[in-house]
C-alpha cells in the first residue's frame, strides 16, 4: 500500500483519487472547495479543504510522508505552479503534476516533478493506440525500445503451441506468461502450450517487432 495526496478535486482528481482508494492505497485529497471534498470524503482515507498554495497549510496536513503528490489544478497555470513549487521543495518522494499547456508542462519540467501528464492528451493516445492494434490491449515502456505488454491472442493462435509461433526469431516478442479465461493466476507457457481462444498474452516485445506482429496478423486475419 502506498500513500498518495491528490491536489484538485476536479473531474479527473476526483477519479483518480477514488480510484487509487479503491485499489487498496492510503489516500489523502484536499481541494480548497469544500463541496468537492464533501463529495469525495467517503471515497478516500481523508479529505480535507485546503489552500495547496500554502506551503504551511499542506505541511500541517503530514504531506511530506506520502510517497507521491499529484497535482491535478484544474485552471489556474499559477496556481498549479506555486503548488508543485511547494511540494518539490518540501522534498517530496514523487511529484506527478497535470499541464495545461506545453508551456506550462516545460515550466513543471524546470522545477524538477517527477512527471508530467496531460489527461486528455493522454487518453487520446492510449484509444488511438487500441484502434491502430487491435491486438495490444495495455503497454507499458521496460527497456529502451522495448515494451511490456498484454497482447489478445489472434484467431491464428487457437490450437497453435507456442514453439509453431516461433513469435522470438520472427518479432523478438518474448512471452512471459498466458492469462486464460477461468485462472485467477497467469500460467507460464512451456514450448508445447497451446493457445485458446480469449487467451492474454504478457509479453516483453521490442517496439519494432511489435508493429510488424500488429501489421503480420491483422493482414492474416481480415484474410480469413
Amino acid at each position: 500500500m502506498k500513500q498518495f495526496a491528490i491536489i484538485g478535486l476536479g473531474n479527473f482528481g476526483a477519479y483518480l483519487a477514488a480510484k487509487l482508494f479503491e485499489l487498496g492505497h492510503d489516500v489523502l485529497a484536499i481541494d480548497r472547495d469544500p463541496k468537492k471534498v464533501q463529495q469525495i470524503r467517503d471515497h478516500v482515507s481523508k479529505a480535507v479543504v485546503a489552500d495547496a498554495t500554502d506551503i504551511q497549510a499542506i505541511d500541517a496536513l503530514g504531506i511530506r510522508e506520502v510517497d507521491v503528490a499529484i497535482v491535478t489544478v484544474g485552471t489556474s497555470l499559477s496556481d498549479s505552479v506555486l503548488v508543485t513549487m511547494n511540494l518539490v521543495e518540501m522534498g517530496i518522494k514523487e511529484v506527478y503534476a497535470k499541464a495545461l499547456s506545453e508551456m506550462h508542462e516545460n515550466i513543471l519540467k524546470r522545477l524538477g516533478v517527477t512527471r508530467v501528464f496531460f489527461p486528455e492528451k493522454d487518453m487520446a493516445n492510449l484509444v488511438a493506440e487500441r484502434l491502430h492494434n487491435p491486438f495490444v490491449l495495455e503497454q507499458l515502456p521496460y527497456l529502451p525500445g522495448h515494451l511490456i505488454c498484454e497482447i489478445k491472442a489472434p484467431k491464428l493462435f487457437w490450437g497453435s503451441d507456442l514453439k509453431s509461433l516461433d513469435l522470438i526469431n520472427r518479432f523478438g516478442i518474448r512471452v512471459l506468461a498466458v492469462k486464460r479465461v477461468g485462472r485467477e493466476e497467469g500460467i507460464v507457457p512451456p514450448p508445447d502450450f497451446r493457445f485458446q481462444e480469449g487467451d492474454l498474452l504478457v509479453a516483453l516485445a521490442p517496439e519494432e517487432g511489435l508493429s510488424r506482429f500488429q501489421i503480420d496478423y491483422k493482414i492474416k486475419e481480415q484474410a480469413l
